[in-house]
């Protein structure tokens, strides 16, 4: 069933998962988005990809100052937090290429955005900042919304 509304955002939330991919196909397959009358200054309704990176530390899931044996030392904590940024940021654009491949044949306006920070803030964030109509996200099962 197609949702028609006078959407002008819709932010769908991605992070790789095959749950939050479904939930983009479902988006893309069942949200209308506000498409104005020509001469009508409102602007067309987009599609926002938006995916929430981890911060360095919390992806490497340790801080090095913390390692007694066998850690970085003071000296190579730069570099360490240098390659797992580049290592992340590989896998932000794989998971927006594969996000990207998904809209491939869809007449949808999209757009990308990244954002580094704890998912659950970063995404109330960005529904603010970008105004957002309506948020989509998979399901993980992880209980209760918190």
């Amino acid at each position: 069933k197609i949702m028609t509304a006078n959407l002008g955002c819709v932010i769908v939330a991605v992070d790789g998962s095959e749950e939050s991919m479904n939930a983009l196909r479902w988006a893309l397959g069942n949200i209308r988005l506000r498409s104005p009358p020509p001469g009508s200054t409102e602007s067309p309704g987009h599609f926002v990809i938006l995916h929430v990176q981890s911060p360095p530390s919390i992806a490497a899931g340790l801080n090095p100052g913390a390692i007694p044996f066998g850690g970085p030392t003071d000296l190579e904590v730069p570099a360490f937090t240098a390659a797992i940024e580049a290592h992340q940021k590989r896998i932000t654009q794989a998971i927006l290429d594969h996000a990207l491949e998904i809209c491939g044949d869809k007449k949808a306006d999209v757009k990308t955005q990244v954002v580094i920070g704890d998912a659950k803030e970063k995404i109330c964030e960005a529904v603010e900042n970008l105004h957002a109509d309506l948020v989509v996200m998979g399901s993980r099962s992880f209980g209760p919304i918190k």
